[in-house]
């Protein structure tokens, strides 16, 4: 796994929002990742989330096929989610000094399926923080006919007043940010094994799958050390929201295990 990151590669990241790494994953550890992946998918089955209690949630099979939090049951899953290797490069993009998973996401976007329409991740989330990231690795390789990311660089600046369902028509975001057509999309075009790291503000579609094949990602968002509950139960499963006031900080390991801290802080 390449978790190197260049001063060049941070700046790029900070200053539009995202970042394309292709050589994020040697041969064999494809192969390992994408074997762990299908077989937690199995072995879920029907349901989005790991616990009875898990909020429903799930986009239209219309869109996406997903599972979420299979780091929990899933022993192979979690030593690829939980590796602080990742926890580091995520903080050091961000520059934060602590990095909790907030969840995972398996996300496979069938043959033919819809476009994911423009939207930003932390809106729908537990927590607002400016220093939210997640990364996307490619199990497929991603172009703009399979259903590559698209990014609008420099989005994540600005945090929009209304959220959109990922089933929502692609141009429903302009109702309220005409602006944003004067930014180009960049597409986040990957080989197997490739990774992409993105802001949780950074405004970002998927096209559809024009393809034969599913395209297959597996994703982790997470959030930095100190996040605070917001209201939103978004992932959060019914023992924790009940017990969460607005400002508590997000730090229950069982639910967003702290994967990588700075050892200095001063």
């Amino acid at each position: 796994m390449n978790t190197t990151l260049t001063a060049g590669q941070i700046t790029a990241y900070r200053d539009n929002g995202f970042l394309l790494l292709p050589d994020f994953l040697s041969a064999d550890e494809l192969t390992e990742w994408r074997d762990a992946i299908e077989s937690a998918m199995e072995a879920r089955g029907d349901a989005v989330l790991p616990r009875p209690d898990d909020p429903l949630l799930g986009a239209s099979r219309t869109v996406l096929y997903q599972r979420i939090n299979l780091w929990m049951d899933h022993p192979q899953v979690r030593t690829l989610i939980l590796d602080e290797k990742i926890g580091q490069m995520a903080a050091r993009l961000e520059g934060v000094d602590g990095i909790r998973v907030w969840h995972d996401q398996a996300l496979y976007k069938d043959p033919w399926a819809n476009p994911t329409s423009w939207h930003q991740d932390n809106t729908k989330w537990s927590f607002s923080a400016q220093h939210a990231i997640t990364i996307w690795v490619a199990l497929d390789e991603v172009d703009a006919r399979n259903g590559c990311m698209f990014f609008l660089p420099g989005t994540h600046r600005r945090r929009l007043e209304t959220d959109f369902p990922t089933g929502a028509p692609m141009n429903a975001i302009l109702v309220d940010n005409e602006d944003l057509t004067a930014i180009d999309p960049i597409a986040a075009e990957l080989p197997a094994g490739g990774c992409s790291f993105h802001n949780g503000l950074t405004i970002h579609a998927a096209a559809a799958n024009m393809s034969r094949h599913p395209r297959r990602a597996m994703t982790c968002a997470f959030m930095p050390d100190g996040a605070t509950f917001n209201g939103t139960q978004n992932v959060l499963p019914e023992r924790l929201v009940q017990n969460l006031q607005v400002g508590d900080v997000l730090d229950d390991d069982e639910q967003n295990p702290l994967i990588w801290q700075a050892t200095d802080k001063t």
